[in-house]
């Protein structure tokens, strides 16, 4: 992606925001150049990889497959011992015509929210015990504390204020209901970890390579500079 696009993607998600009133933590206003005076008091920030992110999977199409987001809290299995925190939280913002692909978590369970906007669609399959996709069976889910059980395959519907909950090993793929508007998207979860806990079928990227075109808007999660 372009820097460009991604400072244009950033301040789109930042102004949704707004206009919901929704507040954001201190460290998602921090400019680059505030970044470079911030000492080790913001650790948690740079080793949690909290704050904004994007990803177009690694293809390159980011208003097909891709959206933003901002991790506002989590902590760190691989420094438990310094980081306790067992949970996470992030927000997505999800355009109509963008895809999320269809992946599950070996370790991390969550409940994704419709917190505001259009409708949101997910898809569910269960997994095999060889990780691939279980076309067959039934998916039990889970959406706002009532269980059903569902064919493969099913698209569940959120509208805004409703949820479900991901199992570790559900497969589940999200878009956007068209017609209906972008939506901010609640994640709540266990602690989040994208470089080592996201199996995709079939396999894409995470991160973006980034071409700078032109000065950054907000530094993103992997691009904090050292503590001052």
């Amino acid at each position: 992606m372009k820097r460009s696009e991604i400072n244009k993607a950033l301040q789109e998600m930042e102004a949704t925001l707004n206009r919901y009133q929704i507040n954001l933590p201190k460290f998602c206003h921090f400019t680059p150049e505030q970044w470079q005076e911030k000492g080790h008091e913001y650790d948690e920030v740079r080793e949690n990889m909290l704050g904004w992110d994007i990803t177009d999977y690694g293809l390159g199409d980011f208003d097909k497959v891709g959206f933003s987001l901002i991790t506002l809290r989590n902590g760190n299995l691989a420094l438990a011992d310094k980081y306790p925190k067992t949970y996470a939280e992030k927000l997505i913002y999800l355009k109509e015509g963008q895809y999320s692909p269809n992946h599950f978590h070996w370790k991390k369970m969550e409940d994704i929210i419709n917190r505001c906007g259009g409708t949101l669609l997910i898809k569910v399959f269960n997994s095999l015990p060889d990780e691939s996709i279980d076309r067959e069976s039934d998916v039990t889910v889970h959406i706002d504390g009532c269980a059903m059980t569902v064919p493969a395959g099913t698209v569940v519907r959120l509208e805004p204020g409703m949820s479900i909950s991901i199992q570790p090993g559900l497969y589940h793929d999200f878009n956007v209901e068209p017609g209906s508007g972008p939506i901010v998207i609640g994640e709540v979860s266990q602690c989040n970890d994208d470089n080592t806990d996201n199996r995709f079928e079939p396999p894409v990227g995470r991160f973006p390579t980034i071409e700078e075109d032109e000065p950054p808007y907000r530094l993103l999660c992997n691009e904090y500079p050292a503590a001052r």
